[in-house]
């Protein structure tokens, strides 16, 4: 128990307490934890460290989730005695230095993508299919990604667009290395259609559903 919680009755904010090293597991594993440290039979030591593992895992039922989920926890439990706790584990003990290790840098793509309403995804789809033998197989790919391509225009301009303006977008992101077969037509797009930017739908469904509780508790107040 903290000095400072003893005797005393007035609020104690968390500002004050001694810092958590893995708030997942929370101020009561923390102390736990430290009261293993008092205990002078190894043994003893031992057999309560085991049971505090089996408290951290019913606390933290994600770490289930990880690969060698046992070692993490081990791993946890010498982080949060501050690598002070001298238990016979039954993994190595992990080396303070390896909470100061920086993960790698993600690497980014730096090429600019050529048209930003499009997407890079747009632009990989069609190197690849830039880099497929002609026959029917490329020709449906090309057929099905100017689909995808119209949906994704008509998304920012909501202004009709024709198939052989998506045509030309094709052939002018491959440079010139697709050829959008003659006499290929798209499928109609349904005057009912609605294609909605990300996000839009969501935030449409809860305006109506604040809309419909806010008349709801007006009718209850009359």
């Amino acid at each position: 128990m903290e000095t400072n919680e003893v005797d005393t009755c007035r609020l104690l904010y968390n500002t004050e307490r001694v810092r958590l090293y893995i708030p997942e597991y929370g101020r009561n594993v923390q102390k736990m934890v430290e009261y293993l440290k008092t205990i002078e039979d190894r043994q003893k030591r031992n057999e309560q460290a085991k049971a505090v593992i089996k408290v951290m895992e019913i606390i933290n039922p994600a770490v289930k989730m990880l690969e060698n989920y046992e070692h993490k926890l081990w791993d946890h439990l010498h982080i949060i005695s501050g690598f002070s706790l001298d238990v016979d584990s039954p993994y190595p003990v992990p080396a303070p230095e390896s909470l100061n290790e920086k993960p790698l840098p993600v690497p980014l793509e730096k090429r600019p993508v050529k048209a930003t309403h499009y997407g890079r995804n747009i632009e990989n789809i069609i190197e690849l299919i830039a880099q497929t033998e002609d026959g029917p197989a490329k020709t449906e790919m090309i057929r099905s990604l100017a689909v995808y391509m119209r949906q994704q225009y008509l998304i920012w301009n909501k202004d009709t667009v024709s198939d052989q303006t998506i045509f030309q977008d094709i052939e002018k992101l491959s440079e010139g290395r697709i050829n959008v077969p003659e006499g290929l037509e798209l499928n109609r797009v349904d005057n009912g259609s609605n294609f909605s930017r990300p996000g839009m739908g969501q935030q449409k469904g809860n305006k109506n559903q604040w809309q419909k509780n806010n008349q709801k508790n007006r009718k209850q107040h009359k």
